[in-house]
């Protein structure tokens, strides 16, 4: 089982706790009205989905409810680190 470590909680917590919620730091469009119907579906549906160091949003369902973000190894399924919404991105990765 993967334990995941929320950053509010500051606590690491079996995976059942929590929900993946999609790719972190996705830029959304200012003003979604006006653009067109390829950058709109790019928007919603469209993601990178690269091999090895990705960014999630995960949800702790069963604990704080909080989002957070989290640095993962899609080869290995590890978990690099977490840190609080609306953090930036670390410029250090421990371990890698």
């Amino acid at each position: 089982m993967l334990l995941i470590r929320c950053p509010y909680c500051e606590e690491e917590r079996p995976e059942t706790e929590f929900r993946h919620a999609g790719e972190a730091h996705v830029a959304r469009p200012s003003d979604i009205a006006s653009i067109s119907d390829e950058d709109f579906e790019a928007f919603f549906f469209i993601r990178a989905n690269t091999r090895g160091t990705i960014y999630e949003r995960w949800r702790h369902i069963h604990g704080c409810a909080r989002f957070f973000n989290a640095v993962r190894d899609s080869v290995s399924d590890r978990l690099i680190v977490t840190y609080k919404a609306g953090e930036p991105k670390p410029k250090k990765l421990p371990g890698v």
